[in-house]
């Protein structure tokens, strides 16, 4: 070092990230004032940090030394933090600066991919739902899928985050998948061609008489502003410009910004609390109020979930059932009750890392668990069919879809069952009641256009919405009717 500069070229990987170590070690130890003496004693749990760090770099330098082929020690430290992350929960991960740029773009409502959902499972990459009008939707893409090879690799060993970074691509550019589907014998094999998915997270259907009809796919920026104009599309389109019922559609809505739960819910809620969020840290806990300004009439709304309502969307259902604003209809929501902090890095990447859970109004916690709905009625992609259960090996059946229950590494409910996880079972058990048995006929709701379906082959195609409908009209006429006094 003729030059008299100090530098850290000549040292070895394992060096350098041993000297790194132990300077941040000692800063820890020493940043309140402690003699090292007195900090040595009493932080042993830092030590053993140390400790484990001195294996990682052993295990990097012989990694870097013996490996059949010359290796990228970048890659490797990202691989090791990719690999720390994903033994702490399903949703904390590392996002690549690829990819933490492509999520805030998704947030704006248009990004290019395929426009599915997935989750892991058993290692398996699984497909929660797909995008209405997506490429996936379009070639036949089903809630359950596994993916089991992305251009012909397979995907055992794929974290989340890789596999939706190969998924994703410019508009134009092919892919193709193979999927594994229960009752089928084969992988089944997918060419699809990558497009803009522009999500309109909002749509919305006057169904005549008063009542109205509102998806929300997905929470985005523009969510709660996109719902209030539809419904007052729907005031201007009723007779006496006002609304008898709404009906508020999250089944298959995997979620998104909190900010836009909280925005829906006020739609509908005067006062009261919606939601809190408590975590380790004091900026996480937070708690999230509605106000009188804006809100709509207190006319009925039924709710319709499934096991792909996740996250913002069991906000919503869980804060207007606790303020007994909603009757919630169809089956158990997913119940990721968690809250993750997305943290940016030096080298554009990002850490989205669980920082709190959700609990609603009641002290509930969403977590594992989700929304139970007030009236059970299968459907779509739950339960499956009598004839199903009988013939599950001719390709009808479909199974019950996955819940954050059934991840591996799931956060359990702190508030049931002395924090024990449900392990994606209903609360209840045996003792729900079921209503209405599951169509032989199951098609994805995604499937529906509510915009433009026939009114009556809606309602045929889709029970769980026909018995919401019903309840609607029933809750009026019961509502309306006089009491009548029995004659002697």
């Amino acid at each position: 070092m003729s030059s008299g500069k100090f530098s850290f070229s000549h040292f070895s990987v394992r060096e350098r990230v041993l000297l790194a170590t132990i300077v941040a070690l000692f800063a820890l130890l020493l940043i309140d004032g402690r003699s090292l003496p007195e900090a040595l004693a009493k932080d042993r749990t830092s030590l053993s940090l140390y400790d484990q760090l001195k294996v990682f770099t052993d295990v990097l330098a012989i990694v870097e030394r013996d490996y059949v082929k010359p290796v990228d020690s970048k890659q490797l430290v990202e691989g090791a933090i990719k690999g720390m992350l994903t033994t702490l929960d399903p949703h904390s991960g590392y996002l690549d600066p690829d990819f933490y740029q492509d999520l805030q773009v998704q947030t704006k409502g248009e990004f290019g991919g395929l426009g599915i959902e997935i989750t892991i499972k058993e290692g398996m990459l699984v497909v929660v739902a797909p995008m209405e009008g997506s490429p996936a939707a379009k070639v036949g893409i089903k809630p359950g899928d596994a993916i089991v090879k992305i251009e012909g690799k397979f995907t055992k060993e794929f974290t989340l985050v890789d596999a939706v970074k190969r998924l994703r691509g410019p508009k134009g550019s092919s892919i193709q998948i193979s999927v594994q589907r229960k009752g089928a014998k084969d992988l089944l094999d997918f060419a699809l061609v990558r497009d803009n998915i522009q999500v309109k997270s909002v749509k919305g259907r006057y169904l005549g008489d008063g009542y109205g009809y509102a998806r929300v796919s997905q929470f985005m920026e523009k969510t709660g502003d996109d719902l209030l104009a539809a419904i007052k599309k729907m005031h201007e389109q009723s007779d006496d410009k006002q609304l008898k019922g709404l009906i508020l559609d999250l089944r298959n809505n995997p979620g998104g910004l909190l900010t836009q739960a909280i925005s829906v819910s006020d739609l509908f809620l005067a006062d009261g609390l919606i939601v809190y969020t408590d975590g380790r840290v004091e900026a996480q806990k937070q708690k999230f109020y509605a106000h009188a300004r804006g809100t709509e009439s207190p006319y009925p709304i039924i709710i319709l979930v499934n096991g792909g309502s996740a996250s913002a969307s069991e906000i919503v259902a869980g804060a207007l059932k606790d303020h007994g604003r909603a009757l919630i209809l169809g089956t158990q929501t997913f119940g990721k009750g968690s809250v993750q902090t997305i943290t940016p890095l030096e080298n554009g990447g990002a850490l989205t890392l669980t920082t709190a859970l959700y609990y609603t109004k009641s002290g509930r916690s969403l977590q594992a668990l989700g929304v139970s709905p007030d009236v059970i009625v299968e459907g779509n992609d739950d339960l499956p069919t009598e004839s199903a259960e009988k013939t599950k090996d001719d390709g009808k059946f479909s199974g019950p879809m996955i819940r954050e229950g059934d991840l591996p590494g799931a956060i359990s409910n702190p508030t049931e069952d002395g924090g024990s996880s449900s392990n994606g079972k209903l609360p209840g058990g045996d003792a729900l009641r079921k209503i209405n048995k599951t169509p032989d006929v199951r098609p994805d709701v995604a499937a529906i256009n509510p915009e433009t379906e026939d009114l009556q082959d809606w309602g045929k195609k889709d029970r769980q919405f026909q018995r919401a409908f019903e309840l609607l009209k029933t809750f009026n006429i019961f509502k309306g009717s006089k009491a009548v006094t029995a004659q002697p």
